[in-house]
């Protein structure tokens, strides 16, 4: 019986407005042509590894296990090795640079049990461009790796404590406030915080209190509230994600312009 390709999810900071996704999925394709590919996002920020390395880790748990194809790389046609990584739990594959993009993801699944190098990889496309890596080592290596050929063929082995970390920023407790920094604004206007609810234990902020957030001398009144329901219509609220950071957002309106706060900003979040 035919090996069924693996499933190959798909995220860059790219965007939509150039041929690269689409040149690369026509590579997959070609030497791939029954692996899916699911387009995770090709929003990231341009260059944004950190941005990138907390979307790949908080989507990868709703994906299918397979070929993880990830490509933010500001470093590329410099010295950054590519590399592909093998999951220690549920024999996921993650393909991309080596600049701490991949590491976040791969520890939501127990860590790396094995990695390779790949940036001379027998099966990338010759000859290989000096700024479309995507194109031409990581989409060529993900496609093999999905139709199941062997990770130790791809290229030379790797120690996996030899790999790059990215420093991923958390949220402090001062004086019983959390103090977070916005690690993303998405297009309804919602700032989502390097911060989780383990990161409210130092406060006295609990479900249903009034609270104040501030960003230099803004100040806005809100609710730390579960859902957008719990708080009135151009009300702001500190709540739960999706992806289970905190984050800030307002009912029917837009936060980060409340506030005039984007990636990188400093709020904090006190009790009223």
């Amino acid at each position: 019986m035919p090996h069924m390709p693996r499933p190959i999810t798909f995220l860059s900071d790219y965007g939509l407005r150039d041929e690269f996704v689409g040149v690369v999925h026509a590579v997959i394709a070609t030497i791939a042509p029954e692996a899916r590919v699911i387009d995770l996002s090709h929003g990231v920020p341009r260059q944004d590894v950190a941005a990138g390395a907390r979307m790949l880790a908080r989507s990868l748990p709703f994906a299918p296990a397979g070929v993880h194809l990830a490509v933010v790389d500001p470093e590329v046609g410099a010295r950054r090795r590519a590399v592909a990584l093998l999951t220690a739990e549920d024999e996921r594959v993650l393909v991309g640079p080596d600049n701490g993009l991949l590491l976040p993801a791969a520890e939501r699944f127990g860590g790396v049990a094995e990695a390779v190098e790949i940036s001379a990889s027998p099966w990338r496309l010759e000859p290989v461009s000096a700024t479309f890596h995507g194109r031409d080592v990581f989409a060529p290596v993900a496609a093999r790796l999905a139709a199941g050929e062997p990770l130790g063929e791809a290229g030379p082995p790797v120690d996996p404590d030899d790999l790059v970390r990215v420093e991923l920023t958390r949220a402090r407790v001062e004086a019983c406030a959390l103090v977070a920094k916005v690690v993303e604004t998405d297009g309804f206007g919602n700032l989502a915080l390097d911060a989780r609810l383990r990161d409210l234990r130092g406060t006295d902020i609990r479900l249903g209190d009034a609270i104040a957030v501030r960003r230099d001398t803004r100040r806005a009144p809100g609710v730390f509230a579960r859902t957008f329901a719990d708080v009135a219509r151009g009300g702001l609220l500190l709540y739960e994600d999706a992806g289970g950071s905190l984050a800030v957002a307002i009912n029917g309106g837009d936060a980060a312009a409340l506030l005039g706060a984007g990636r990188g900003d400093e709020l904090r979040v006190e009790r009223s």
